[in-house]
């Protein structure tokens, strides 16, 4: 078996502008409640330290609790994901409503 060699989208030179900020922290929080459901889903409940026997995690919290470290863990893998999109000649609009 080969070596994983990982080889993600060059992402350096992309910028977001300023109109994403309020999306990305949006799609932010909708990454941690997809998360928080599927590990509910799974039986695992809040605890104030990770316990996998118990299945306890301190991050099953509304995402305006969590920790700023683990929002922004949420906020960069969604940064990542909208730079890709850039990256690929795709182009984020918010229609007129």
């Amino acid at each position: 078996m080969q070596p994983y060699i990982p080889t993600p989208i060059d992402t350096t030179a992309i910028r977001l502008p300023a109109s994403i900020i309020q999306l990305r922290e949006r799609l932010a929080q909708n990454a941690h409640d997809t998360w928080a459901v599927q590990r509910m889903k799974e039986g695992w409940t809040f605890g104030p330290a990770r316990d996998d026997t118990l299945k306890h995690h301190p991050c099953l919290v509304p995402y305006d609790a969590l920790h700023e470290s683990e929002k922004e863990y949420d906020r960069l893998m969604v940064d990542q994901v909208l730079k890709t999109i850039c990256a690929l000649d795709y182009r984020i609009e918010k229609r007129g409503r």
